[in-house]
């Protein structure tokens, strides 16, 4: 095995040699024969373990072990304590994704801190089965079928290509120790029972098995790389990217075959995995939306509009007399002899001793109302957005000008017209929106 692990990373993997590397190291048989074959292939490496506190007694073993295995190889070795369970709970994820997130966090920090160049774990191909079936039994797409990569950013995974058999038969011939996690005998995890009852099935079907499994992750990659190609080229003929927003014209979208396999390629890297609801979205009605951890796709009309999740700003801002403001939005209040009768949606003209300071700068609320010239009475700022089509983030990125709780201004919008001046009024006051 050390030639053929050899002869990989120097075929697949060769920037590897002469950096810095970081293995991640349990003290099971998987990581301990990564870093013997690294130390044996002549690697500058160091080690980092986890404690995560979850196994009382077995877990502190672990982490001797981990620190005897470093004395006697005359390895670097970087040990940290989590307190998983705790964090688990305070930010409501499984154990196991809650001991996936620390670890990574504190690889990523030790990288930065000792300059270190890239992370090394000991994922191997059943390991690759095993994820490829867990995917499979939850339903997934392409993305859950093409296995764990070997390579993700600063992760590198050397011994995706080795069974967990070769890595056993390795760890016999060379008499090397490990430790054997017992969490590992439990059918608790799905991971486990997968292991322990399916996969065994698989392989007496089979006894190339692994090999085949090899063959047809390869083929999916492939297909993967020709589905990413075609949507990169389809992209510019759906999508109208502005500012932070992106716009997928349905008319256009919807004359493709297939087209929610292009709207789910488009939409996974900014977290949206649920395709029925994205394919929901495009037939419900206008201010519909779903939302991922950063991100809304909002159904607006003859569009689906992607743009990032804001903080809504409930904030009340203050003008002073003339002073004007320059956050959230730039007013400029400036006196003036006459009304510009050109027609203006940034500046209005109103009657000054009709307001009374400081004015507010606020979002709308429900319950707003203004007096909109050419209609008698007034009319709710809520009924105006809907009259005039607004969308649900035009709406939440409206501003309101007011003088003591009497809307003056729909910012950029409309103007009420009980502050309108008139030829005789002085003095005038213009309010620009810069």
């Amino acid at each position: 095995m050390l030639f053929k692990f050899q002869k990989h990373l120097s075929e697949n993997l060769p920037f590897l040699r002469e950096k810095k590397l970081l293995l991640a190291i349990s003290g099971g048989i998987d990581s301990i024969v990564l870093a013997q074959l690294l130390r044996q292939s002549g690697y500058a490496v160091s080690l980092a373990h986890c404690n995560f506190n979850l196994r009382g007694s077995e877990s502190d073993g672990d982490e001797q072990f981990v620190r005897n295995f470093a004395a006697e190889n005359n390895l670097e070795v970087f040990v940290t304590h989590f307190d998983t369970e705790r964090f688990a709970q305070d930010n409501k994820l499984s154990i196991q994704l809650a001991a996936r997130q620390l670890r990574y966090i504190w690889f990523h920090q030790l990288l930065e801190e000792n300059n270190l160049d890239f992370i090394l774990t000991a994922h191997h191909l059943d390991d690759n089965l095993e994820t490829f079936l867990i995917n499979f039994t939850r339903g997934t797409g392409l993305e859950g079928l093409t296995g764990i990569p070997v390579q993700n950013d600063k992760i590198v995974r050397p011994l995706l290509k080795f069974s967990r058999e070769e890595i056993q038969n390795f760890a016999s011939e060379n008499k090397i120790e490990w430790r054997e996690d017992s969490s590992n005998a439990s059918d608790k995890y799905l991971r486990n029972k997968l292991r322990h009852d399916i996969v065994p099935i698989l392989k007496s079907l089979n006894s190339s098995f692994l090999n085949s499994f090899q063959d047809t992750l390869s083929h999916l990659n492939q297909s993967k790389s020709l589905a990413e190609d075609a949507s990169v080229l389809v992209y510019k003929q759906v999508v109208t990217e502005k500012e932070n927003q992106k716009f997928f014209r349905l008319f256009d979208l919807k004359r493709l075959p297939n087209y929610e396999a292009y709207l789910f390629e488009w939409l996974r890297p900014f977290g949206f995995t649920a395709w029925k609801d994205i394919s929901n979205l495009t037939e419900a009605q206008s201010g519909k939306f779903i939302l991922s951890d950063k991100f809304r796709l909002l159904k607006d009309r003859d569009f689906l509009i992607l743009e990032p999740i804001l903080e809504k700003d409930e904030r009340i801002y203050e003008i002073e007399d003339d002073a004007g403001i320059d956050f959230p939005i730039k007013l400029k209040l400036e006196t003036v002899f006459q009304s510009d009768k050109t027609s203006n949606p940034a500046a209005i003209y109103v009657d000054k001793e009709k307001l009374k300071f400081p004015l507010t700068v606020r979002k709308w609320q429900e319950g707003d109302y203004f007096c909109p010239a050419g209609i008698d009475g007034k009319k709710k700022v809520s009924k105006y957005f809907k009259d005039e089509k607004f969308s649900l983030s035009e709406k939440e990125n409206t501003w309101l000008l007011v003088s003591d709780q009497e809307i003056v201004w729909i910012i950029g919008k409309r103007q009420d017209r009980r502050f309108y001046s008139k030829n005789n009024t002085t003095p005038i006051l213009k309010i620009a929106l810069l």
